[in-house]
């Protein structure tokens, strides 16, 4: 596809108020937008900006414009005007022409990067090690592993990474509950997933934790004195301590327990679907981030309490005071990822940092480039935060220290257990063999999740509910599979009578209109993908696959494709459902999703 069909419009008006009324007009006058469901018409022109230059009335000057592009431009054809609005009509032979030669192959509306293309690094994931993955994590994966493809398909050279968050105080409590209460266990003994058994341990900490802070008030403490004077809690702190003075039996508790952890990411983000290209560690880049930090005092940017601990004072920036390192000298969060932006932009030549990191995070952010553009860093601006919103559960948001978290493995298993249910239960499946059907309910029952999460606008919060998300009917997943299923059902079905599945025509074909409104859709796939990509918002593509399944459903009830008499009719149809085909799965992959070719 060369010019859009917008710009075409918009250079036959230009023209036209040039030979209508002698003047020559911006383009920031001339805008043409696809015409509203309730009118007549495919694209529409609002004239008002241009009644300065004609100095007539709203619909003269529509119906002026109309029959000139109606005499001018090959594309335009039949119009009408309303109370100062023009609305066009494209001949048929453009959307033809569209369906015909310009949507030539499935990797139609993906650009790849040239010569020169931005640089775009994006993070998501970035796990603790204290924990296995949770439902919030898989918002936060899908999101990330989505938008990455999204840039990319724009044209971007996209670098996706994870930091994991290997070490700091909350590492240390589930290193000491395993020390105190874990009796030697290990995933081999105890048949559990490392990252599920070190969280086991995160959870017993507070509970053993709570007890203490209770028996301290008891004593007559005060809850804040108790919780800070509790002897687990300042074991664990003494840990953090030996750990970064690199006491070796407290690092070699620390690369067991982490190495646990990391076998069972990895086989999640397998099951999930997602991947990184590099892995930073927080443990490999905190010493970095503490070197800056000795240089922002030393230059005097940053300054040091009387208790040792050194602080950015943001106060003239409308925020408050951010602690750099703690009075013992350890680090926060804000110290390691000053230490890892610093270390990644004099890496890769990064034109933008895409953080998707949950909205309880915005301050974070919001300090962390403040502090970096006070260090001198020009890339500061570079720095972007995807804010997203939470995940929340009918029964209210949940807590990985009390163990309330809806568990990222037990939900994947859950909603493959489902689609094997509904599947089973309707029979389509008869005649596949165990693997294959297996396989199946594995894309269905993630194509539900990963749908259901996608699909909302990643700044809001959401309602997650399993029931509603793998539904064979309304905007989910599964419906979206099942149309594109159906299209690659009857096209073989097409092959094994004989007919041919034509990818072009020799002769035009008149189109109607129903046919015209999925050709209208497709014709739109390169602009929800810059959509999406412009707004960071996989929801649009998402919005759009819809839309689209939902056309061609409709088509597929009210007009017949294989036992169309005509043939030219029926070629048409064909190689219309071929294509609808190709940009349902090229839309649903930008998510992370596979489509089945049976179901």
């Amino acid at each position: 596809m060369n010019q859009h069909i917008e710009q075409i419009l918009a250079a036959y008006t230009v023209e036209a108020v040039r030979a209508l009324y002698g003047q020559d007009v911006g383009p920031e006058l001339v805008s043409w937008q696809e015409t509203r469901k309730e009118f007549e018409g495919d694209y529409t022109l609002v004239v008002f900006p241009l009644l300065k230059i004609s100095h007539a009335a709203p619909d003269a000057t529509a119906a002026a414009i109309g029959r000139y592009l109606s005499e001018h431009c090959p594309e335009a054809g039949d119009f009408n005007t309303i109370k100062g609005f023009l609305n066009l009509s494209i001949r048929d032979r453009f959307w033809f022409d569209f369906v015909n030669t310009a949507l030539a192959d499935a990797s139609f509306g993906i650009s790849e990067p040239e010569e020169g293309a931005r640089t775009i690094m994006i993070e998501y994931s970035s796990p603790n090690t204290n924990k296995p993955l949770h439902l919030g994590h898989v918002r936060n994966n899908l999101l990330g592993f989505s938008l990455a493809r999204i840039l990319a398909a724009n044209g971007n050279k996209v670098i996706k990474v994870n930091l994991v968050n290997d070490r700091g105080i909350h590492i240390c409590k589930s290193m000491l509950a395993w020390q105190r209460f874990g009796n030697g266990e290990t995933p081999e003994s105890t048949g559990l997933k490392g990252d599920h058994l070190v969280g086991n341990y995160y959870v017993r900490f507070d509970v053993e934790y709570k007890k203490e802070v209770k028996a301290l008030q008891e004593q007559g403490m005060s809850e804040e004195e108790a919780a800070a004077k509790a002897p687990l809690l300042q074991e664990a702190q003494a840990m953090l301590r030996r750990w970064e003075a690199r006491d070796p039996e407290t690092l070699a508790l620390w690369e067991t327990m982490n190495r646990w952890v990391y076998d069972g990411f990895d086989d999640t983000y397998r099951k999930l679907g997602v991947s990184f290209d590099k892995v930073y560690y927080e443990s490999q880049t905190y010493l970095l981030g503490k070197e800056i930090v000795q240089r922002g005092l030393d230059e005097g940017i940053f300054y040091r309490k009387e208790n040792g601990s050194v602080w950015c004072d943001l106060t003239k920036d409308g925020l408050d005071e951010k602690l750099l390192l703690r009075a013992d000298g350890t680090s926060v969060y804000m110290t390691q990822d000053i230490g890892t932006a610093c270390q990644r932009f004099s890496t890769y030549d990064i034109d933008e940092h895409i953080y998707v990191v949950g909205n309880e995070q915005n301050y974070h952010f919001q300090v962390l480039s403040l502090i970096l553009g006070k260090l001198g860093y020009s890339w500061a601006s570079h720095i972007h935060h995807l804010s997203y919103g939470m995940v929340e559960l009918p029964n209210g948001r949940m807590k990985s220290r009390e163990g309330t978290v809806v568990d990222a493995d037990d939900l994947m298993d859950d909603m493959i257990d489902t689609a094997r249910g509904m599947s089973e239960t309707a029979g389509k499946l008869e005649g596949y063999t165990r693997q294959q059907a297996e396989d199946i309910y594995r894309i269905i029952g993630l194509g539900a999740l990963k749908y259901f999460i996608l699909k909302v606008d990643p700044r809001k919060n959401m309602m997650f509910s399993p029931e509603e998300s793998i539904d064979f009917n309304g905007n989910t997943g599964p419906f979206i599979q099942y149309t594109y299923a159906r299209i690659r059902s009857i096209l073989r079905k097409a092959a094994e009578d004989g007919m041919e599945v034509p990818e072009s025509m020799a002769e035009p074909y008149a189109l109607n209109a129903k046919e015209k409104s999925i050709v209208k859709i497709l014709y739109g796939f390169p602009d929800a993908v810059k959509a999406a990509g412009d707004a960071l918002n996989p929801s649009v593509i998402a919005a759009y696959v819809y839309d689209l399944a939902k056309e061609f459903n409709q088509f597929y009830h009210d007009f017949s494709i294989l036992h169309e008499p005509q043939q030219a009719v029926r070629s048409f149809r064909l190689m219309l459902s071929l294509k609808t085909a190709w940009i349902i799965r090229s839309g649903m992959s930008l998510l992370g999703i596979e489509v089945p070719e049976r179901m």
